[in-house]
């Protein structure tokens, strides 16, 4: 029945309701993700809604941070965003509403009674009891709550795409709190009105909002109104299997963009935590909008796996233009004191496609690049100077002046020339390879010899090799 309702909805809606209280963590991203590709998928609207009614802790850079997360991995909303706060009207519309409908109550309980009936309801095993239930009047000038007036007997079922149906014995569900006694709107309250308003068709969300499902389909019952589907999906697990935390490493957004993680490699990886399609672990964004279903989403937790992340993010730097590369690293050279400016930018350019087959992050590929960027004349390091012995310094000159006669200065060509190099000196490369590369690269880490030959060029080449063997 569930599928007949996904497939024959004439427009779709999902969200993304982040509240902005922290960081953006991975596992909103994922949520953000699945609602974005599902939506793609039937053609429909991706919308986000920022859930700020906790004044108190909702700042204004917890909010940033949420675009910024977003605007990073690519998932941009249809609609402009909704601020919740300033929704409060609206809410307490809702509720009048309900009141007038008879699905909600006045409760004049005080903090004292509501405690004395706390400890009763856990004593006889069940939900706390108002005796305001069925009062009808105001009481002028008394405080009071607005509570929902949820059945007593029976079941709740949620129906879930993931978890299939989840049953809720009634009487284990409270009279929930929709106004507070100072007016303000509670969450469970606030979400049912804003999902209705931005009319929300699939309400896709991590699973510790399942108790909230059937709290809210309840609110939604006493409305009157028409709900959503619900997906309640797993949480992410750390390697270990345990709770997602600091000790795993990243968990926010910009952590794994400062990390050198490309957007779109994490868009692949998130995508893969908690679903697939076959044994495809690569593909592109329109695949994953063709092939994502809500429904093979697995319903138990998905764990962070980092071999698996810098494989996919390996793919995706060697898929990466050089150009693009380039200017996404200058700015890690430049917090480590290199200078960027457009001779540094074109080194990079031809020095990245050289390299970024060994790099799983940009972070390594700053630090593969480095060799490329010391100076012709910079000293060398004591390693390779203690390398230069007579007999290798000799080797290197012959090296130099074969060199300066090759016109094909390629990798392929370069690595023939070092082999026949080696054999025409019957000795293997391993008796002037590391030298050469010390002298290429200052001591810097570098590539095979050909490709480094090549990131400086012939002339650079020829130039480090007589500033140390001269």
């Amino acid at each position: 029945m569930l599928e007949a309702q996904l497939m024959s909805s004439p427009s779709v809606v999902t969200r993304i309701a982040p509240s902005p209280t922290g960081y953006m963590h991975i596992g909103t991203a994922r949520t953000a993700l699945f609602n974005y590709l599902f939506a793609k998928r039937l053609g429909g609207k991706f919308l986000i809604r920022i859930e700020d009614t906790d004044r108190e802790r909702s700042t204004e850079g917890a909010v940033a941070a949420i675009f910024e997360g977003m605007a990073w991995l690519g998932l941009e909303a249809d609609e402009e965003p909704i601020f919740q706060n300033t929704r409060a009207d609206r809410h307490r519309e809702v509720v009048e509403d309900m009141l007038a409908r008879g699905g909600a109550y006045r409760c004049y309980m005080t903090t004292e009674e509501l405690d004395v009936e706390r400890t009763l309801a856990r004593a006889e095993g069940r939900s706390v009891r108002s005796p305001w239930r069925d009062h009808t009047g105001i009481l002028p000038d008394k405080p009071f709550v607005v509570r929902l007036k949820a059945p007593r007997e029976g079941q709740t079922v949620l129906r879930d795409l993931v978890k299939g149906d989840i049953v809720f014995e009634n009487n284990q569900l409270d009279d929930l709190i929709l106004l507070r006694s100072d007016g303000a709107p509670t969450y469970n309250l606030a979400v049912v009105a804003d999902d209705h308003d931005m009319h929300v068709t699939h309400v896709i969300r991590g699973d510790d909002h399942v108790s909230n499902g059937a709290r809210q389909s309840l609110i939604y019952q006493a409305l009157g109104w028409d709900l959503p589907v619900f997906a309640h999906i797993p949480l992410i697990h750390g390697p270990d299997g345990a709770k997602l935390s600091k000790r795993h490493g990243a968990q926010a957004v910009g952590e794994f963009a400062e990390m050198g993680y490309l957007p779109e490699a994490m868009r692949n990886y998130l995508a893969r935590l908690g679903w697939g399609h076959g044994d495809d672990e690569l593909f592109t964004d329109q695949q994953a909008a063709d092939w994502f279903d809500i429904k093979d989403v697995v319903s138990s937790p998905a764990r962070l796996d980092w071999d698996k992340l810098n494989f996919i993010n390996r793919h995706y730097i060697r898929e990466a233009g050089d150009l693009r590369l380039a200017g996404l690293i200058a700015p890690v050279l430049q917090a480590r004191g290199i200078q960027s400016d457009g001779a540094l930018l074109n080194r990079l350019i031809s020095v990245i496609p050289l390299i970024k087959e060994g790099a799983s992050t940009l972070i390594e590929l700053a630090n593969l690049v480095g060799f490329a960027l010391t100076a012709d004349d910079a000293p060398l390091d004591p390693k390779t100077a203690g390398l230069l012995t007579a007999e290798v310094s000799e080797r290197l000159a012959r090296l130099r002046d074969t060199l300066r006669d090759v016109e094909d200065w390629t990798v392929p060509t370069l690595e023939q020339l070092i082999r026949d190099f080696a054999a025409a000196e019957q000795v293997g490369i391993g008796k002037f390879g590391p030298a050469l590369r010390g002298v290429l690269g200052k001591g810097s880490p570098a590539p095979d010899l050909a490709s480094t030959l090549v990131a400086f060029g012939r002339e650079g080449s020829l130039a480090r090799l007589s500033f140390a063997l001269d």
